[in-house]
C-alpha cells in the first residue's frame, strides 16, 4: 500500500537517537501497568493473538509476549524494529515484527485484539487516521478487542495550554524542545533536539488533536463499538485536564452493528 509521503514526518523522525531517548525515558513498572490495563480491559485469554501497531522498540509487543501471547508487531522504523527483534531473540520470545506503515497490517480478522500505545494515534490527518482505524478493524476478529492510548485529546492539550520550552536527560541523551498549537489546523508541533556528546538530531513532530467525542466517532465509523475511555492505566475516568486518554472499544460482531452504537 502506497501513502502519501507529505505529512508523514514520522517516517524520519524515528532513528537511533530519538528512539533510544524514549527506550530509556520510560520506566518498566509504566510498561506493565499498561500490560495489565491491555489484559484487564479486553480479558485477554491465554495466548490470544494481539496486534500492536505501530509498536515502536517492542515496549509492549514484548510485555504482553512474555505473559504467553502471540503478538505481531509493526513499525515503521527500521532501527525501532531492529531492537526490538535483537530483544526478542534475548529474551527466548517468539515474536513477529514488520518494518511497515502502521496502516499496512494483516487484514484478515484473525487477531483477538489490536493495541495502539504511546501516543501514535495522532500521527495521521483525519482521512489517514479513518484508514488506520479501518485498517484494525480489518485485523481484529468480531467481537475482538481495540486499546488506544492518546495524549494529545482536545480536551487534554487545550485546558490552560501554554508553549514553553522543556528538558530532560536519560543518561548521556539530552531532549530539548518546545511545543505550540496551531488553532487553524488544529495540530500540535513539538521541536525536538537530541544530543548525545556531538551526536544531534533535531527534528519536528506533529500530532492532530482530536476531541474525545470525534475519537470515539471515529471508532465506531470505523468498525468498532462499546467505546469506554480512562484517564490512565489505573482506570481513572477520563475528564477535562486528563494527561491521557486510553480508548477500549470491540470489533462489531455484526456489520452494521457499530455505526448504531452511541459514543
Amino acid at each position: 500500500m502506497s501513502h502519501d509521503s507529505s505529512s508523514a514526518w514520522y517516517a524520519d523522525f524515528f532513528t537511533e537517537l530519538p528512539n533510544e531517548f524514549w527506550r530509556r525515558a520510560v520506566p518498566p513498572e509504566a510498561t506493565e501497568a499498561e500490560a495489565d490495563f491491555i489484559e484487564r480491559h479486553l480479558g485477554l485469554r491465554p495466548a490470544s493473538r494481539v496486534l500492536d501497531s505501530p509498536c515502536g522498540s517492542g515496549r509492549h509487543t514484548l510485555a504482553l509476549a512474555a505473559r504467553g501471547h502471540h503478538l505481531t508487531g509493526v513499525d515503521i522504523s527500521a532501527e525501532a524494529i531492529g531492537y526490538a527483534r535483537r530483544a526478542a531473540a534475548e529474551a527466548g520470545l517468539d515474536v513477529r515484527l514488520d518494518v511497515a506503515d502502521m496502516r499496512d497490517v494483516p487484514r484478515d480478522g484473525s487477531f483477538d485484539a489490536a493495541v495502539c500505545m504511546g501516543n501514535s494515534f495522532g500521527y495521521l490527518d483525519l482521512a489517514g487516521t479513518r484508514a488506520f482505524v479501518a485498517a484494525l478493524a480489518a485485523a481484529v476478529r468480531p467481537g475482538g478487542g481495540l486499546v488506544v492510548d492518546f495524549s494529545a485529546t482536545a480536551e487534554s492539550v487545550l485546558p490552560g495550554y501554554r508553549s514553553e520550552p522543556r528538558s530532560m536527560e536519560t543518561g548521556d541523551i539530552v531532549m530539548t524542545g518546545t511545543t505550540r498549537y496551531d488553532a487553524t489546523r488544529s495540530i500540535v508541533l513539538s521541536e525536538y533536539r537530541f544530543s548525545r556528546g556531538t551526536e544531534v538530531f533535531e527534528a519536528t513532530a506533529l500530532h492532530h488533536v482530536y476531541t474525545s467525542a470525534h475519537l470515539g466517532h471515529l471508532l465506531t465509523e470505523g468498525g468498532f463499538t462499546d467505546v469506554a475511555r480512562f484517564g490512565g492505566p489505573d482506570d481513572t475516568p477520563f475528564e477535562i485536564g486528563s494527561g491521557r486518554l486510553m480508548l477500549v472499544a470491540r470489533r462489531a460482531e455484526e456489520p452494521g452493528a457499530a455505526g448504531a452504537a452511541a459514543s
